[in-house]
């Protein structure tokens, strides 16, 4: 089934009409149906609460207003890694993903810190 936090393409008339994010799936009072809140990812965004079996959160055809809908699960494409001789590095810290930590590590560029106030007064053509 689709969980909390999926984000999933909505169908109306076999028609992608947009998409939404799970935000909270509970069990409803009938049996066997659950309350799904969905974040229309729209502008304006919106908070919608449908009311649905878990067949339909899973991608089956059910009616809404005489209409045929449909919530498919979205997932990230995989892009292949166009550099294969190259290491994949974190984006938060520039490091070889794959490679251990060390007690040295290299010297960062260091920059030279200007203070607006000492800048401003010189674009000026004050004293700092």
């Amino acid at each position: 089934m689709a969980e909390i936090k999926d984000i999933v393409l909505i169908y109306l008339e076999d028609d992608p009409v947009s998409f939404a994010r799970i935000e909270d799936i509970v069990p409803d009072h009938k049996k066997d149906w659950f309350q799904i809140r969905l974040l229309m990812l729209q502008v304006p965004l919106q908070v919608v609460t449908w009311i649905l079996k878990a067949d339909y959160i899973n991608g089956e055809t059910f009616s809404m207003n005489g209409k045929s809908m449909r919530l498919e699960k979205v997932a990230a494409p995989v892009a292949p890694f166009e550099h294969d001789n190259l290491s994949e590095t974190s984006p938060e810290n520039g490091k070889d993903i794959e490679s251990p930590e060390t007690d040295n590590p290299p010297e960062k560029n260091k920059g030279k810190i200007i203070s607006f106030s000492k800048r401003k007064a010189h674009k000026n053509g004050q004293e700092p």
